[in-house]
Order: structure tokens, then sequence, then C-alpha cells
């Protein structure tokens, strides 16, 4: 009984390390007042740039950061798009989405010649090399990636709360008007955390292949961008609450996945389940979750 809730708590974890990345990433960027429904397209750029460069280099860890890397180079484009030029954040986010898609099934196509990668030699480690001391208990033994991600989340918190530069970032996201008038750079700001976005979605995507799956397939990342979304919301944009979230989400995929296994259920229901309870959080929460005031509306200098 004790292995099999620890087992349900590690899969939790695991499965929601990267919807934490995923969702951090859209925090920051609509904290700072652009909307970033591109981490889909992100985050799969990273799934797939994080093994090519872990099978080319046999260093997991290089791929890690490069999947980031290439993730915020993605989110430069956003930027560019929504910042500089004023457009509509919604259109440039499907872009981004449509662009990520395509750019990592050509990268993996084109360095593997199919888009269905071979595993790679190297996976990113465990929290403990051994485990096998820790009897029953050797189930919690957490990904790395998980750890980087509950760090980064209380990082997130302390930034946004506690410095300075979080008090910018909210201000821009609330009232841009005021905060330039302050003397603070808007469209500074905004690039810097629409691009730091991309970087943890980048992550979120490599941690799923370098970490979970071990290999790229075209599927890796299925709508883990949207759920990292609706955990945003559902965590009313707070950093620790939005973790949570995740967690929640994180859940749901391990119940499906885990009682999936000879369950009179259909095992295309289970499947669903992430999803339906994605379309259910934004149903009833997106009324009653209040976002920064000028997330998604472009700033204009004087106007």
């Amino acid at each position: 009984m004790l292995g099999s809730i620890l087992l349900i708590i590690s899969s939790t974890i695991m499965y929601s390390t990267p919807l934490v990345y995923g969702a951090l990433g859209g925090l920051i960027s609509e904290k700072s007042g652009v909307t970033n429904i591109g981490l889909e397209g992100m985050m799969i750029v990273g799934a797939s740039t994080g093994v090519v460069v872990a099978a080319h280099t046999n260093n997991a860890w290089l791929g890690f950061l490069m999947a980031g890397l290439a993730g915020a180079v993605l989110a430069l484009l956003h930027a560019i798009a929504s910042v500089t030029f004023k457009a509509d954040q919604s259109v440039s986010g499907i872009a981004i989405n449509l662009m990520g898609a395509g750019i990592a099934l050509f990268l993996a196509r084109m360095v593997f010649g199919s888009t269905n990668t071979p595993p790679v030699q190297t996976k990113l480690p465990r929290l403990f090399a051994d485990s096998s001391s820790l009897g029953v208990f050797s189930r919690l033994n957490f990904e790395m990636t998980s750890v980087i991600a509950l760090v980064l989340t209380i990082g997130l918190w302390i930034l946004l709360t506690k410095t300075k530069w979080g008090l910018r970032i909210t201000a821009i996201g609330e009232h841009p008007v005021v905060a330039d008038t302050l003397g603070i750079s808007v469209n500074k700001v905004r690039y810097a955390c629409v691009i730091a976005s991309g970087f943890l979605a980048g992550l979120g995507g490599a941690s799923m292949t370098l970490s979970i799956l071990s290999s790229f397939t075209p599927t890796a990342i299925s709508g883990h961008g949207f759920i990292a979304l609706a955990a945003v919301i559902f965590g009313k944009w707070k950093p620790i609450s939005v973790y949570l979230s995740c967690l929640f989400f994180g859940f749901t995929q391990t119940v499906a996945i885990q009682f999936g296994a000879g369950s009179i259920i259909p095992t295309q229901i289970l499947a669903m389940l992430p999803y339906v309870l994605t379309l259910i959080v934004l149903v009833f929460f997106v009324g009653k979750s209040v976002g920064p005031k000028a997330s998604g509306v472009p700033y204009e200098k004087g106007k």
C-alpha cells in the first residue's frame, strides 16, 4: 500500500515537471503584460533540440541547456512581433506554435532521418544515483529536473514578491504607463520576460524527452503548453499556486497511466482526462481569476 502511494506521488511530480517549466514561463511573460500562448511551440522545439544535442555530444545536461536556448530564440520572435511591432499577441502565439512544431520535426528528420528519434545514450539523472538502499522509498527518487523546477518556482516567487525587479515586472504588467513615467523601460523588461519564458518552456520540453521519454516523437509534447497556460490561470498568476496546479494536472496524467491498464474504462477515455480537466478549469476559473490588467495589450508610448 505504501509503495503504491509513493509511486503515485513520484509519478505525479514527474509528469508535472514539464508543465511546471512551461507554466513558470507563461507566468513571467504574462506578469510583464505579454500573453504567450506559443508555449507549446517553444516546448516542442526544446524537446527536439535537447535530444539532438544530447545524442551528438553524449551530454544530457548540454542538451537540456541548448533546449532552453532554442525556446528562447523562438520566444525572441514572439517578442519582436508582440512588443516591437505591436502585433496581436494571440495571433503571434499561434504562429509560434505552428513554427515550433515544424522546426522540431524538420530538425529531427534532418539529423536522424525520422521524426521518431532513437533513445539517447545518457538521460538526465535522478536525485540519487543509487537508490537501492532506500528500500520502498526508492520510489520517491525524483528526477533532477523536478528538483530544479521546484527551485525555480521558489526563485521566481522571491523575484516577483521580494525584489525591485519583480516589482517592476508586476508594475509593467498592471500599469505600463505609470511604470514608463517612473523611468522603467517597458519594452526592455517585456523582451527579457518573454525570452525567459521561452527559455523555461524549452527546458520543459527537454525535461520530457531527456528525463521521462529519453527520445523525441511528434507526440512528445501533446498539449502540454496549453495545459501549462491553464495552470497559470488556475494558479491565479502566483508561482507557488501555479506549481500546485501543475501537480494537479500531473496527478491526472498519473491516474490515466497507472489505472489505465486492466481498467473497465477504455484507455482512450482515461487519456483524455488531463485535457477534459483543462477545459473544465478554463470554463469555471477564467472568470474568477483576474490576471495582470495590461496582459495582452501592446504598449505604445504616449498613448
